[in-house]
């Protein structure tokens, strides 16, 4: 390891740099209206989340990549069905679509800034 200069900026050795995954997730210049939900951009895509496509990091990349995303990968779709099966959904009594928040906390990790009622 040795000094180096990345994008203008002076990285001395031995600096620990921690890469903002959320702000790449929600870059302009990358994505059509980052800051809504519209998970129809996945579909036509062919999307690496292994750290190739530094756009879409959900993972991490590299040697620090979680050693369970193949896991997770795989158990996402049987984990949704089981829960749209297994549960009945609905909103609370007058409560609308458009009431639901989907707001985000942002720190270390992302969370949502309110609880959904169940």
């Amino acid at each position: 390891m040795e000094d180096c200069k990345v994008a203008g900026y002076d990285i001395s050795k031995g600096t620990t740099i921690l890469i903002n995954t959320w702000s790449i997730g929600r870059n302009p210049n990358i994505w059509d209206a980052p800051e809504e939900f519209l998970p129809e951009r996945f579909l036509d895509k062919d999307f690496d989340v292994t750290g190739g496509n530094f756009s879409l990091l959900p993972f991490g990349s590299g040697r620090r990549r979680c050693p369970g995303y193949n896991l997770g990968l795989k158990m996402v779709r049987p984990t949704l069905a089981n829960l749209l099966h297994g549960f009945k959904w609905n909103l609370e009594d007058g409560m609308r679509p458009e009431d639901v928040s989907i707001e985000e906390f942002y720190g270390l990790t992302t969370q949502p800034k309110s609880l959904l009622p169940l």
